[in-house]
């Protein structure tokens, strides 16, 4: 996943890979303002629920946020209402 702020709204990109290396490609525009960490989390959440709706079974997660990351593995705190939030949703 990877989360980004423009001029004109916020974008998020993800890419699901298989096994056999096929890549599906995802770019969301996002209509409300927010922050960058809290799009890498709509990029996550949205990447996850894109995986459930095609029956993926198993999937290695990767992302440009080492914020995020931590977070959502609880090695790092969430200390804004809004992330702790997406921290909650994303388990």
């Amino acid at each position: 996943f990877d989360g980004s702020l423009m001029k004109k709204g916020t974008g998020m990109g993800l890419v699901l890979v298989s096994p056999l290396r096929v890549r599906i490609r995802y770019m969301v525009h996002i209509h409300f303002p927010t922050s960058n960490n809290v799009v890498e989390y709509e990029a996550l959440i949205n990447g996850l629920y894109i995986a459930v709706e095609l029956g993926i079974q198993w999937l290695d997660v990767w992302g440009d946020s080492k914020l995020v990351i931590d977070q959502v593995m609880k090695e790092s705190s969430c200390h804004n209402a809004k992330m702790v939030a997406n921290c909650r949703e994303v388990h």
